[in-house]
Order: structure tokens, then sequence, then C-alpha cells
């Protein structure tokens, strides 16, 4: 009942969106550490007994992401045009989104988690506990009406894991993969580096309006935490171009460096 009640005044929008939040977060887990080992032993026995457990980790993780990036696209598109968030930036509320937000938050504090166990990266550590921060904090509320925006940037994550699925099916540089690739990497500058950029101009304009009644703490969140992901898309967008240019090249060099915040293995 106290842990209610601090979440009450901490996160006063974040109680009708618990049972949404702790489903997503265990349905993840399930994913990730029961359902997708149970059916590949079951539909490929072989396959599976001879991969390493990292690559286990990785197909198991690459399902979860294409189920969340499949789940939040529509949900978020759905919360782009709600007046509520519109007339109030900073501070404005929907309930719509804040299922939105309470799915994206349970999937990053999953992948938070899932990163930690099988570390491979510290930008993807650091990707996912920014997200569930920010998504988290916006149970405030605050800055719902970019919580949706921002989501739209999963819109890429569905080619990538595309991407990384044909590789593990001996389709490395096959017409699928670079049609694929073609749209991953248009997908990622659309709506991570022009759509990113844009939103997160407006992003700061809506900080800086409301800087003397947003706290501190909120401010900092939000705003290290949206310079951290920016910088981790331009970051991986110049790794995914340097990887398509030797990928298919006539000599054809190992799989897709890390990109879009997901592993290649």
């Amino acid at each position: 009942m106290a842990l209610l009640q601090y979440i009450d005044e901490v996160l006063p929008k974040l109680r009708p969106h618990l049972p949404v939040f702790l489903g997503c977060f265990a349905s993840f887990n399930a994913v990730q550490f029961v359902l997708v080992p149970a059916i590949a032993r079951v539909l490929f026995p072989v396959k599976w007994k001879t991969m390493n457990a990292r690559t286990r980790h990785n197909w198991a993780t690459h399902i979860c992401s294409q189920i969340h990036a499949a789940l939040i696209i529509p949900l978020a598109i759905r919360c782009l045009w709600l007046p509520e968030l519109d007339a109030d930036r900073a501070f404005g509320w929907h309930e719509r989104s804040g299922t939105v937000q309470a799915v994206a938050s349970a999937y990053f504090l999953y992948d938070f988690f899932v990163e930690i166990i099988k570390y491979e990266s510290l930008a993807f550590v650091v990707h996912g506990l920014a997200c569930f921060a920010i998504y988290l904090l916006s149970f405030k509320p605050f800055l719902a009406f970019y919580a949706s925006r921002c989501l739209l940037w999963e819109a890429s994550t569905f080619f990538l894991n595309i991407h990384w699925m044909l590789d593990k099916a001996n389709l490395t540089g096959s017409i699928y993969q670079i049609i694929n690739g073609v749209f991953l990497t248009t997908t990622f500058f659309c709506v991570r580096i022009v759509y990113g950029g844009y939103t997160s101009y407006q992003f700061f304009q809506t900080l800086y309006n409301g800087r003397d009644v947003i706290p501190l703490i909120a401010l900092l969140i939000t705003g290290i935490g949206n310079i951290v992901l920016q910088g981790l898309n331009w970051f991986w967008f110049t790794q995914m171009i340097a990887s398509l240019r030797k990928r298919f090249s006539p000599k054809k060099q190992k799989d897709f460096a890390a990109a879009n915040g997901h592993k290649s293995e």
C-alpha cells in the first residue's frame, strides 16, 4: 500500500496503467526466456541445439523487439493527433497515450535487463535505460505529447530485425536482403534522423519554454536522455552505411555491425 501511495505521489498517472505495464514486462520476459526456447526446440531441434548461448539469446531478443515494434507503432499513431496533448505539450495527458507509454516502458525495462544479462555494448545498456527513464517519467504527466512521436523511431527496428533474420537464414546479400536494406536505410534516415531531429527540436523548445515550471531533475533526465538517444541514432546510422557498403561489395564482409540499438549476432 505504501508503495502504491508513493507511486501516486511521484507518477500520478501510472497506477491505472500498472496492469498493462506489468503484463507487458512479464510477457516480454516470457517470450525471451520461455516461449522462444520452447518453440525453437520443437520446430528446429537440431539447429537450436547447435547454437551457442549468445546466438540463442539474440534470436529471442530480436523476436521480442519485432513484437514490440509491430505493436507499438500502430498504438503510437493513434495518439499523434490528440488535441489534449497538443494543447499542452509539456503537461498534457490522455489515457490513450498512457497505454502506449506503459507498453513502451515495460519493453525498455525488459530490454535494459537483457542487455545487462548478456552484456555486449554500453550503448545498448544506455539506450534501454534512457528510454525506460524517459517513458516512465511521462506518467508525471510530462511530455506525453512527444512519447508517441519518438516511438515512431521503432519503424526502422522492424526492418533491422528482418535484416538480421535473413542473415541467420543464410540469405546474406540476397535480393531479399538488398530490398530490405533499402527499406531499412530509408526508414532509419526518415524516422530517426530527419523526423527525429525535427521532433527533438520541438522537444527542446518545449523544455525551454517551460523551464520556469519544469523541475530541474525532469529537465536533466529528459534533456540529457534525448541528446544521448539522438547521438546514438547518428552513430548507428553511420555504422549502418559503412556496413552496407561492405555487405554488398564484391567481397562480402561480416554481419551488420551494431545498428539501431540491436545486436548483429
